[in-house]
């Protein structure tokens, strides 16, 4: 825990890895991708919002105060059973379910534009070879390291991230890949799971965001006390005492303008509406800055802001 005197305590860092930043307890990034799309909020049942495709066959929902905070899924029609799911925990960066998200968009747009291929690349049969799965991370210098039969473990160069392939599993529905960063821990280990028929091409675009060098932002109470010293941590702005003002120097300059291009990246808003709904919100709220050590810390997060747009189901 984090002391609730500590002057630093809201200050904002550029974290680096980004796998180990934790959850910002807010899930814009993972919906800036899809926000055209329709949002049904729910009053009752631990979802709290499900935004789908506008024929309802993707479906990806938000889990406030569940420890799997994110569940997305794809069907061959919008009433039939999910073709694939993947399940993301509270302690997963939302920048990562935003590149599954981004790719969900692509397709669906791409299928939809396609008047001879209605179902689209997000119902595509998985590939045979476990490397598709995996290869950005090969291609990073991640490497295959010892795992038990059946399974295929690549980690990162540092030891903190990994995924998980488990071929000894043979129902269609069985969770078969497992993206992992963090040391085991209810606090720590952030995971991505994804069932047998997942396409290959959604999980290697969520992987690809994992070799990323580039770090995220947020506020130091954010990062895990067990994390601190896996991460390196940048201040933004002025590193000196917070309550005592000072002129910026070229280095807060510097440090301002790489913090607003990664914003602009990780929150990758789709119309000049939704940039201004962005920059309206608030910090996150205060619920959010503490997590107990248990598996119920999720109720800190929180959904993202409504659209300006009109929304379903509210």
């Amino acid at each position: 825990m984090h002391a609730p005197d500590d002057p630093y305590l809201h200050q904002e860092v550029l974290v680096s890895p980004m796998y180990l930043a934790c959850s910002n307890g807010t899930g814009d990034a993972g919906f800036a991708p899809v926000a055209h799309w329709p949002h049904h909020y729910l009053d009752e049942g631990p979802c709290q919002l499900v935004v789908t495709s506008p024929d309802q066959r993707i479906r990806i929902g938000w889990f406030g105060d569940d420890f799997e905070l994110w569940r997305i899924s794809a069907a061959a029609e919008a009433v039939a059973a999910p073709r694939w799911t993947a399940t993301f925990n509270y302690v997963t960066p939302a920048e990562i379910v935003a590149c599954l998200t981004t790719a969900l968009a692509h397709d669906y747009a791409d299928a939809d534009a396609d008047a001879y291929d209605g179902n689209g690349r997000f119902l595509a049969t998985t590939s045979l070879h476990w490397a598709d799965a995996v290869r950005p991370l090969t291609d990073a210098g991640w490497r295959r390291e010892a795992a038990e039969r059946g399974t295929v473990e690549v980690v990162a160069p540092d030891g903190q991230a990994g995924v998980l392939i488990d071929s000894r599993l043979s129902g269609r529905d069985d969770e078969t890949v497992t993206l992992w960063a963090g040391p085991l821990g209810w606090g720590t280990r952030a995971e991505a799971v994804f069932t047998a028929r997942t396409p290959s091409h959604l999980i290697a675009a969520t992987a690809a965001v994992m070799a990323d060098s580039a770090p995220v932002v947020r506020e130091r109470h954010q990062i895990d006390r067990g994390m601190e010293h896996l991460v390196t941590l940048t201040p933004v702005g002025p590193t000196a005492d917070p309550q005592v003002s000072r002129a910026p120097t070229p280095l807060d300059v510097r440090c301002t303008a790489v913090t607003q291009a990664v914003h602009r990246a990780a929150r990758a808003p789709r119309t000049a509406a939704d940039l201004r709904v962005m920059a309206a919100r608030s910090r996150t709220a205060s619920s959010a800055q503490s997590r107990p050590n248990s598996p119920a810390p999720a109720a800190a997060a929180r959904p993202p802001a409504s659209s300006p747009a009109p929304q379903h189901g509210r």
